[in-house]
């Protein structure tokens, strides 16, 4: 398998914690995207949507984090990273999607470089749009891992899920951006027990090749 990646990917670190956990090899395909390699007609002619990350299997081209690591799910099923259990099924997925689709896309690069160099808006602007975004989306995360039944050491249940797989890499963009998290200390003690585990560590943007 290759993955296109880009260390500071948040989608991208899902998938490579994903990959991680289920034990599966990979051979990781370098995209920078502070430097507009996605947009090379060399990129989009392999991936149309000019994202990462990419995962190519056999040949075969996967994108959207989430539609890769379920991929993986039903080709690896083991160890699961979704609940046996119909209900659980869908408590981690509105979880991950509560980060991946109301959290993630109004922080990640592109969007942040939209509001500063085509809207005009300073860096202070910036952040405190992205501080705002964060604030809200947690406390989201945080109600439902206080208030609805399935929580365990992770986001649902003692063994690591996809739920986890979204959390980790949208924790660590607002700890880059000195984001308070104070307001989530649920969200903050699952975060420290994935990170007690060599397959989110070694999943880590610092630990990536192309880290800068």
């Amino acid at each position: 398998m290759k993955l296109y990646t880009y260390f500071r990917s948040s989608a991208a670190f899902r998938v490579r914690i994903a990959l991680n956990l289920k034990g599966l090899g990979y051979e990781p395909q370098f995209v920078h995207l502070a430097r507009g390699e996605h947009r090379q007609p060399g990129y989009g002619a392999l991936n149309p949507q000019a994202l990462v990350p990419a995962l190519v299997d056999d040949g075969d081209l996967l994108t959207q984090s989430l539609a890769i690591i379920e991929y993986l799910e039903e080709k690896h099923p083991s160890p699961a990273l979704l609940p046996k259990d119909l209900l659980g099924r869908a408590r981690v997925r509105s979880l991950s999607l509560l980060v991946a689709c109301e959290i993630h896309p109004l922080n990640n690069l592109r969007a942040l470089q939209y509001l500063v160099n085509d809207l005009g808006h300073s860096e202070q602007d910036k952040n405190k749009w992205y501080h705002h975004w964060i604030h809200d989306g947690m406390a989201k995360l945080e109600a439902d891992l206080v208030l609805r039944p399935g929580t365990g050491r992770f986001c649902h249940g003692d063994t690591p899920t996809l739920a986890d797989c979204c959390l980790v890499p949208q924790v660590f963009n607002a700890q880059r951006f000195n984001c308070d998290l104070s307001h989530a200390p649920t969200a903050l003690r699952v975060f420290d027990e994935c990170m007690k585990l060599d397959a989110f560590q070694s999943a880590q943007p610092s630990r990536q090749p192309d880290a800068e």
